[in-house]
């Protein structure tokens, strides 16, 4: 049985307590993973803080921030067929969809790392002689990314991506439900060469994991993807800190379906888009 690890500051650290998923295929456990506590949780966080506002992280320019986004989108289009197999056998979603899926995630990361070195501020212009007035653009802090189960490399690249371009620091709490690829993410993170704690990966449980990072005093924004429930407890947990959150609860597209139509391109949009 596979065993994978949290990704804590540049280092793969066994946890103290595991969990196992099961292939969906046979129903079977194939892997453990380390169910992040209370003191891993808190250890993340800290590990992106000190990052950004002790580390290199904050001397990389815009330039060499988006030479590390597009290598790491470089090591994802090389093993995109192996990141889509691992979020098959672990969520069971179909491989040509996964595999697929896993090649277009590259672009997240290439489209963010040209961007990175194009985030200006502005002169504005004003009656007073003596004054200059101007804008400039400065990284938000620590960003807490959680994705759900059923499309975490493409949903964690959204949030990833535009977060390190703008220089900020990241932690991602994949879901516990089918993580095996953002872990697989973790050793081309590592690959890539990003300094120690910009980008924290780990798993775990609503309690402690979820409210530890959501309600930490150092994060200073959280983007979620997920369900209504869930995102109510992070409204709550963000508020005492003021914390910046962006919500996205799903939603289903509907269809209209006329006589003429094809039924079966019908039926396969549909589940696509499900």
């Amino acid at each position: 049985m596979e065993q994978f690890q949290h990704y804590i500051n540049g280092k793969f650290s066994s946890g103290v307590d595991y969990f196992e998923t099961l292939n969906p295929a046979n129903g079977k456990p194939w892997a453990t993973f380390p169910a992040a506590n209370e003191e891993e949780s808190n250890m993340a966080i800290e590990s992106a803080h000190d990052a950004l506002y002790k580390g290199p992280w904050s001397e990389y320019t815009a330039t060499e921030r988006g030479k590390l986004l597009h290598k790491l989108g470089d090591l994802i289009s090389k093993h995109a067929n192996e990141l889509g197999d691992l979020e098959t056998r672990d969520s069971g979603k179909l491989a040509i969809e996964t595999r697929a899926q896993s090649k277009y995630v590259a672009d997240y990361y290439y489209y963010y790392a040209g961007l990175a070195d194009k985030i200006q501020g502005e002169v504005l212009p004003i009656d007073k002689p003596n004054m200059r007035v101007f804008t400039t653009r400065e990284p938000i802090g620590v960003v807490v990314a959680i994705v759900p189960w059923n499309a975490q490399l493409f949903l964690s690249a959204t949030k990833i991506a535009p977060a390190l371009a703008a220089g900020n620091t990241v932690v991602v709490k994949a879901s516990e439900q089918a993580p095996a690829a953002l872990f697989k993410l973790a050793e081309l993170v590592d690959k890539a060469g990003f300094p120690p704690g910009v980008i924290n990966i780990l798993t775990g449980f609503g309690e402690p994991c979820g409210r530890v990072i959501t309600s930490h005093a150092k994060v200073a924004r959280v983007a979620f993807t997920g369900g209504s429930e869930v995102a109510k407890h992070i409204v709550r947990n963000t508020a005492e800190n003021f914390a910046h959150v962006s919500l996205e609860l799903g939603g289903k597209s509907p269809m209209l379906i006329f006589d003429d139509c094809d039924i079966e391109g019908a039926v396969n949009g549909i589940i696509a888009g499900n």
